[in-house]
């Protein structure tokens, strides 16, 4: 094993002789060695790089018998990287100080002067454990990521999506909130899904709501619960979706639409991790991980004072931002082809492919509706289909020009479906701005674009 192979190693005594000491006698091991003479040193040091052990004295310039130093070192330590192996150094005649050190996090401790033996045993045993702690971490949220039920396939192979893929994978095993915001169509959902799946919650629910869609009356119902009689409709108790994802993952999608006044609501159950159901007294803690999700530009929204910055803040602990298709268009043979290969198997239908005109209309294509209108357009594509391969006429991608002689011709629903979809592309995948050049609210229009595929 060369030095610059070998594992890294944190030094830390205010005696210089002792330094020069532990690094002539690891050096020749392989071990790359860093030095400090005091605790700040330490926590600087640790703040720029990583080591696979630390090798700490426990008395330093305040005094020299206590420990108290080491141990307050200790606990700055463990508080950073709680499985980072701490050996202590200390005194012959002071054992018990170490010993304290050992009940307080550290994995061994050594007495001065030592064993050169014992020291090198010490310093590979803890090391070679702190290996295999951090790969069996890596293999468990590999084995959750497999043994997630339905968990999506992610296609990205876009130099686009590739920062996006490392995200997922480096915050998806911790409890951190995440904010995922993208154009309508671009696979939120799928993220928040990825994210629950390669956490520890992963065996719990992932409970999904779509707060753009929710009335304003009855959101506090929706998410808190309510109790018998707190309403006219109130006729027994109701669980709320908080309530349904304690211990998992709660997605609330569309998060942008929530009215101020109950953003306000739900800051304080994110703050406290409490809630009351409607019409009750009664208090209930809830331990859940919140993954939310816009299409909107929620940072303008904060800053026009429409949204909350203090709940914006407690949301994007990390945010996600979703490229539309159109900048990722590497993507759209492979999630093509496997759209086709999920519809011809539902559909019983003996479909090789596309044809080549077809692949490259849809590379062409803008796509307003992102990757869910291309599912929604291969479903459409196989059931036209009337040969083995998709025709570039079985993909229906060029809306018909509306005109007096057409609209005569055409039903009510294939007008309004036209007229939906250019008024998302008029507004990016907004639907709040689409609702509202439209004449809709946002949940009469959501039941369109459900009805329509879109």
């Amino acid at each position: 094993m060369s030095v610059s192979d070998g594992p890294s190693l944190l030094i830390a005594d205010d005696q210089p002789h002792i330094l020069d000491a532990i690094e002539l006698l690891v050096g020749p091991e392989g071990y790359r060695v860093d030095r400090a003479r005091s605790p700040q040193m330490v926590l600087d040091a640790l703040g720029s790089r990583s080591y696979d052990a630390l090798l700490i004295d426990l008395n330093y310039t305040r005094d020299t018998t206590s420990g108290k130093e080491g141990l307050d070192l200790l606990a700055q330590v463990t508080a950073l990287d709680a499985q980072l192996p701490v050996i202590v150094m200390t005194a012959w005649a002071n054992v018990e100080v170490a010993v304290e050190a050992m009940r307080r996090g550290a994995r061994d401790f050594i007495q001065k002067p030592w064993d050169n033996a014992r020291l090198l045993t010490i310093l590979a045993n803890q090391i070679e454990l702190h290996h295999a702690v951090r790969r069996a971490e890596r293999l468990e949220a590999e084995n959750r990521l497999l043994r997630a039920q339905g968990l999506p396939e992610m296609i990205a192979t876009a130099p686009a999506m590739q920062p996006l893929l490392q995200t997922i994978t480096r915050i998806g095993p911790s409890d951190a909130n995440v904010l995922i915001t993208g154009e309508h169509g671009t696979g939120k959902e799928v993220v928040a899904q990825m994210l629950h799946g390669l956490s520890a919650r992963s065996s719990r629910s992932l409970v999904a709501v779509n707060t753009g869609a929710l009335p304003e009356g009855t959101f506090e119902s929706e998410l808190f619960g309510h109790i018998k009689g707190a309403f006219t409709d109130a006729r027994t108790d109701r669980i709320g979706r908080f309530e349904l994802a304690d211990g998992g993952t709660l997605f609330l999608d569309e998060i942008a639409n929530v009215p101020l006044r109950q953003q306000a609501k739900l800051l304080r159950v994110l703050e406290t991790g409490e809630l009351e159901r409607v019409g009750s007294s009664k208090t209930r803690k809830v331990d859940v991980r919140l993954l939310s999700a816009t299409n909107a530009d929620v940072h303008a929204e904060a800053e026009a004072g429409r949204f909350r910055p203090d709940l914006l803040f407690r949301l994007n602990t990390v945010e996600i931002h979703l490229p539309p298709l159109r900048e990722r268009r590497e993507d759209i043979p492979a999630l093509a082809a496997h759209f086709l290969s999920r519809y011809a198997l539902r559909y019983r239908k003996q479909i090789q492919g596309l044809e080549a005109a077809a692949l490259q209309a849809m590379l062409g294509y803008p796509w307003p509706g992102n990757v869910r209108e291309l599912d929604h357009t291969i479903e459409r594509a196989v059931l036209m289909a009337a040969g083995s391969r998709i025709a570039q006429a079985d993909l229906g991608l060029s809306a018909p020009r509306i005109s007096h002689s057409s609209l005569e011709e055409m039903s009510l629903e294939a007008v309004e479906s036209i007229l939906i979809r250019k008024a998302l592309a008029r507004c990016n995948g907004n639907v709040s701005q689409a609702a509202e050049a439209l004449g809709l609210s946002r949940g009469a229009l959501y039941r369109r674009m459900e009805k329509y595929g879109l």
